[in-house]
């Protein structure tokens, strides 16, 4: 359905579509009829075109994926890949004992890299949070661009604010389960209040955030756009939100827990843990645009 707006912006929005209540896509035509599509993940993270021409080569593009530090984006990749990395040598190394005894390292010492892990996880999410609160007004909007930073924001109708606020919930949840389990001596009641229960909560902010931040790139509740490095970055966190919400699953600690049960809770971790490696690493490319 075609929209109005004023005439001071010289734009009609003649077409949004996304994920019922959230619009994720615009299509504009200004007043001399020329059209251009307005995406919510671009204009949230301020992406245009890509800026490798034909003529670049793939080491300059490597390069220039690999650093890129004035981009917040470029730093919210690294800083999610650095957590990625903890979550998986943790858990790799809970699955493997004998690999325990030859580094000797203890229990303590392996959840302390989740905890390290955990850090990382909470600024990288907090940055995307402020980023969505501190996003532009639409094209068509006449007003101007707020020059006063905000940094949570309240933007409970935008799915990109909405993703970022839940997976930074989630992120503090991480925090707490964590710092918990550092504390090897509790009894297994303790460990079910203290600390699994918080990662149990977290694993599903992920989750939810994850959801949503795939349907923004799908502009529906499910697609495939296999040309979309945006889908694939959604598509490979959601897989690592659903590794997390498994391991939480078989991480709750009962009187007698199985050694089997433990194993499968730390397989489902280093899972999710590589699908947000995954996720940071396909970020590199798209930040650079």
């Amino acid at each position: 359905m075609k929209q109005k707006y004023s005439e001071t912006s010289g734009l009609d929005c003649i077409e949004s579509v996304g994920p019922w209540p959230f619009i994720t896509r615009r299509i504009y035509k200004d007043l001399k009829g020329e059209k251009f599509i307005w995406y919510s993940r671009n204009h949230r993270k301020r992406l245009g075109p890509s800026p490798f021409s034909k003529e670049v080569g793939i080491i300059k593009k490597t390069l220039i994926c690999l650093w890129n530090p004035s981009q917040l984006n470029w730093w919210i990749a690294i800083i999610f890949a650095i957590g990625s990395l903890c979550f998986a040598t943790a858990s790799f190394l809970s699955l493997n004992p004998d690999l325990l005894k030859l580094l000797y390292l203890s229990n303590k010492e392996v959840n302390s890299i989740f905890f390290l892990g955990s850090i990382p996880f909470t600024i990288a999410s907090y940055l995307q949070l402020y980023q969505s609160a501190n996003t532009e007004p639409l094209p068509n909007d006449d007003r101007l661009s707020s020059k006063t930073l905000i940094f949570f924001g309240w933007r409970p109708n935008d799915i990109g604010w909405l993703s970022c606020m839940l997976q930074f919930i989630g992120t503090l949840m991480f925090n707490l389960s964590t710092f918990e389990a550092m504390d090897t001596s509790m009894t297994w009641v303790k460990q079910d209040i203290l600390s699994w229960t918080p990662d149990l909560v977290g694993s599903i902010l992920f989750l939810l955030s994850g959801y949503l931040a795939f349907i923004e790139t799908c502009h529906a509740h499910f697609a495939f756009h296999p040309k979309d490095i945006s889908w694939w970055i959604t598509l490979s966190n959601l897989f690592g939100c659903l590794g997390f919400i498994i391991s939480s699953g078989f991480g709750v600690v009962l009187p007698e827990s199985h050694i089997f049960i433990l194993d499968l809770s730390y397989l489902f971790t280093l899972i999710g843990a590589s699908g947000f490696f995954l996720g940071s690493a396909l970020m590199l490319p798209e930040a650079a645009s």
